[in-house]
């Protein structure tokens, strides 16, 4: 649901997801907000050497933000620290630009999500401190497409009937898994894969590469011809 344009909005729970230059000194910066979904505001003479605000755009961090504005691009006034912090370096640093630019590309502005809101903050945390990146990739990822409405069915095959265990599909995107015809489009996996996906267990290697497989075809499906620049680093460093 797009929620109505209110003229100001204080000390909203927010991430910065991105910023980049807007006229000689200040900044358009998008974030992702609790209440509001993605909201794109211009941070006046952020790019001063000596601007309050140019030390609070880090990514990463929950932060309080009031803004104000009827059109769709806000007029951002503060930016203030929340309680803790997270820090992300190497390979989850790398992951956490990941996430930001998949909510850049398919989070319509304005569309409030705080159930994402909430599920991207602890993914966050959990990037801080685990090891197994790609399996919270994954989940992320699913999550995202989920929430966002797109179909991507797990427990029923294209005619409605249970998926079973130890059969191989063909899995479409916006239609699911099907009889496992090599001149379709989509990815061929195996039941198990999408049952352990339904039931949130990346533990099998199997489920693992096949899972990768399944959500780097349906995010190309639903971004299009513009690759993700951060997908192909992360490939790039470890096959994510």
């Amino acid at each position: 649901m797009v929620l109505a344009n209110n003229f100001r909005q204080d000390n909203q729970s927010v991430y910065v997801l991105h910023s980049y230059p807007f006229k000689e000194t200040s900044l358009v910066v998008e974030l992702f907000s609790q209440k509001f979904g993605r909201v794109a505001a211009v941070a006046k003479g952020a790019r001063r050497p000596r601007s309050a605000m140019r030390g609070m755009l880090q990514s990463f961090q929950l932060l309080s933000g009031t803004w104000s504005g009827k059109n769709e691009l806000k007029t951002l006034h503060s930016l203030d620290w929340t309680h803790g912090l997270v820090h992300l370096q190497g390979e989850a640093l790398m992951c956490g630009f990941y996430l930001n630019e998949l909510l850049l590309r398919l989070l319509p502005r304005e569309d409030a999500h705080e159930t994402l809101f909430n599920y991207y903050q602890t993914t966050l945390n959990t990037l801080s401190k685990s090891t197994d990146l790609a399996t919270h990739l994954r989940r992320f990822e699913l999550k995202l497409l989920q929430e966002l409405g797109y179909a991507v069915p797990l427990i029923a095959d294209v005619h409605g009937g249970p998926i079973v265990i130890n059969k191989c599909y063909r899995y479409e995107a916006e239609h699911g898994a099907g009889e496992p015809n090599a001149h379709r489009n989509g990815v061929q996996l195996s039941g198990k894969t999408l049952l352990d996906m339904l039931n949130n267990d990346y533990t099998d290697t199997t489920t693992q590469s096949q899972s990768k497989q399944l959500m780097r075809y349906l995010l190309a499906h639903y971004l299009g011809d513009k690759p993700l620049h951060t997908r192909q680093l992360l490939i790039d460093l470890q096959g994510f």
